[in-house]
């Protein structure tokens, strides 16, 4: 699942890759782990990171890039054009995202602890101004872990799931993922959306405990279980990159 970036994951690796460019395409970061595809991310900043099976040979990885250029260089030019999102400021009245709304910020001269959330706003103690941003990262994370653990106890009961744990990440690249012994990670950015936005994730990695791949049977049953899935995937890609605190 994106999330501040492009991705395309590749599932074949026999499929035709169709006219390749007379110009390769650079690749900035290559990092081979325990994978059976390979992805092509685009990053914010335009750069090309790819992620490989161990054991994928380098003329294959870069037989699959030039195969997907006009994807790349797509996104690319995109990643040139995107205005970046502005870092949080922590003052007085600036709002923060949580479940899909925005709050505002309070300063207090006293404040324990360091950042509460009540009544519709968030309240930081002035002491913990300088490391502001780890206090809100902090936040959102236990948020995040206690919303999500809900969230897929819920949905795996209703459409008998099994999963074994369920994890919180600070990924960038992605909303969330599946292990192949069913361990699922979300990013704690993910709690700054909507419910039934994080819902769908759930209900995405769920699935993934039964089918590895991104197939037609895949989507099927993310279909069956989440209609109108396709527009919560529209709504990610549109508003994601807001889902942030401005980090760089």
């Amino acid at each position: 699942m994106g999330g501040y970036t492009w991705k395309l994951i590749g599932f074949s690796y026999s499929s035709p890759f169709g006219i390749l460019l007379l110009m390769p395409i650079p690749i900035d970061h290559l990092i081979h782990s325990r994978r059976r595809t390979i992805a092509l991310i685009v990053q914010k900043d335009g750069t090309l990171t790819v992620r490989a099976p161990l054991r994928m040979a380098d003329s294959s990885i870069h037989e699959f890039v030039q195969g997907h250029a006009a994807w790349i260089q797509k996104k690319q030019a995109q990643a040139k054009v995107t205005l970046p999102i502005p870092k949080k400021q922590f003052s007085e009245g600036e709002t923060f995202p949580y479940l899909g709304r925005e709050f505002p910020l309070i300063i207090l001269p006293h404040q324990r602890p360091a950042l509460t959330f009540k009544e519709g706003r968030f309240a930081l103690a002035i002491a913990s101004l300088p490391k502001a941003h780890q206090v809100f990262t902090s936040w959102y994370k236990v948020q995040a872990m206690e919303w999500f653990a809900a969230r897929v106890a819920s949905l795996a009961d209703r459409h008998h799931f099994t999963y074994r744990r369920v994890r919180i990440s600070s990924a960038h690249t992605r909303w969330g993922s599946c292990t192949a012994n069913r361990t699922l990670s979300f990013t704690w950015r993910l709690v700054m959306a909507p419910p039934e936005v994080i819902d769908y994730v759930v209900i995405h990695e769920l699935v993934h405990t039964r089918v590895r791949n991104h197939s037609p049977k895949f989507w099927g049953q993310v279909n069956a279980l989440f209609p109108g899935y396709k527009q919560t995937i529209a709504w990610l890609k549109k508003n994601g990159p807001l889902l942030t605190l401005g980090e760089e």
